[in-house]
């Protein structure tokens, strides 16, 4: 009965996530309904879109979505290298948003460390002497320890034997590891990154990424825009933006056949709702007119057998579904659901009109469910059928 596809918690889209990270402690970043917009020739053209999202101490989190969806501009937003049209960007309480040219440098400096698709090495200087830049430039070590500094940042990367070589005379792999090393140089707490391994070959890109893992273990906060679904999925959770707009993680994972705009579609139909512990949501043979993603706490199914006893079948949790049987298939509920005893529990809803019309123009993702709802069908005629084997005291004792 469990559905097919799981997910992580989000930490917004936009809008109401249907989730909450509230768990996580308060957020390290606030993007608070930032609106970005560019005035061309063309037009005003709308880059970021009501976008309220955070992030969290700690995390890896992955910026995806296709060419033009906002990506860069959303980092941007929190190096400070562009400022929002409207609404607030804060990081660990400081509204950069609202700070000048000069306190914005000194500010990054030491808060932020940057990661550049193009590495943005100095070429003149060597490796060692780009990785003590931004130590002298921010005054952030004593001067007799920025060298000493720099070499065990740059043996972190494996690159100390490489230290007095100049750019130019080290592979595209080993530029980027010494502009990772650089990022570190003032220890800061955040590590943006914009298409870090776009121009590096595999194995060189599977090494960057084995570094950032190790700097979220070490408790770093790693933002990474990337074009390279496989990496983004290894991180903590994603951000899949489009159109300027941030999809609902949960929409994402459990219906990730639709296309990107019909999972925007999606994450502005959601409908949030809260069920207390104990609480029936739907009952056995009644009409459903939703589809339900779960972003927290468990549901139980529960069969009605002999004697109109109750049974529970089976229990779903976060990133899990329900509803979809019943409509697609056009009948009433198979099962009972209710809340699980041990906490609220939380879905996301998509209507009956909304989910059938997304169904209608993704066949993919229809076929997809429609191979759920027979196995789920399946199983409940077979638990049907070994419960009326079932003594009536069995069926009491699972209730």
């Amino acid at each position: 009965m469990d559905g097919e596809y799981e997910t992580r918690p989000s930490a917004g889209n936009g809008g109401s996530s249907g989730t909450d990270s509230s768990d996580n402690g308060d957020a390290l970043i606030q993007m608070r309904d930032i609106y970005k917009i560019f005035k061309t020739a063309a037009g005003d053209y709308e880059a970021l879109r009501c976008i309220s999202t955070e992030f969290y101490e700690g995390e890896f989190v992955g910026v995806v979505g296709r060419s033009g969806s906002g990506k860069s501009t959303l980092v941007n937003m929190l190096t400070g290298i562009d400022r929002p049209t409207s609404g607030e960007v804060l990081i660990n309480g400081t509204r950069i948003h609202e700070l000048s040219e000069s306190k914005m440098a000194i500010w990054r400096g030491r808060n932020l460390g940057i990661v550049f698709q193009f590495y943005q090495l100095l070429p003149m200087l060597s490796l060692l002497e780009n990785v003590m830049l931004p130590m002298d430039l921010a005054e952030v070590y004593e001067p007799q320890e920025r060298e000493e500094r720099a070499m065990q940042l740059l043996g972190l990367v494996d690159l100390e034997k490489e230290a007095h070589n100049m750019p130019g005379a080290v592979s595209g792999g080993q530029q980027q590891s010494a502009a990772i090393a650089r990022a570190l140089a003032n220890d800061p707490p955040i590590i943006i990154a914009d298409e870090p391994t776009g121009n590096l070959d595999s194995r060189s890109a599977e090494l960057v990424f084995q570094i950032f893992e190790m700097l979220v273990e070490q408790g770093k906060t790693i933002v990474m825009v990337t074009h390279d679904n496989s990496l983004a999925q290894r991180a903590s959770r994603t951000l899949l933006l489009s159109d300027g707009e941030v999809i609902n993680e949960t929409i994402a994972a459990t219906l990730p056949l639709l296309s990107h705009s019909q999972m925007l579609t999606a994450t502005k139909n959601q409908e949030p709702m809260q069920f207390q512990p104990g609480e029936m949501i739907i009952r056995q043979g009644e009409n459903i007119d939703y589809f339900y993603m779960i972003t927290r706490g468990h549901i139980e199914i529960i069969l009605t057998g002999p004697g109109g006893s109750k049974v529970r079948v089976a229990r779903l949790g976060p990133g899990q579904f329900f509803g979809e049987v019943e409509l697609l298939r056009s009948g009433k509920s198979i099962a009972g659901i209710r809340a699980g005893q041990e906490s609220t529990v939380e879905v996301i809803a998509l209507n009956r009109e909304v989910f059938k019309q997304l169904m209608y123009e993704a066949e993919t993702q229809r076929e997809s469910l429609i191979r759920v709802v027979h196995e789920r069908l399946a199983e409940n005629q077979a638990m049907k059928k070994t419960l009326k084997r079932s003594p009536l005291s069995r069926w009491r004792s699972k209730e």
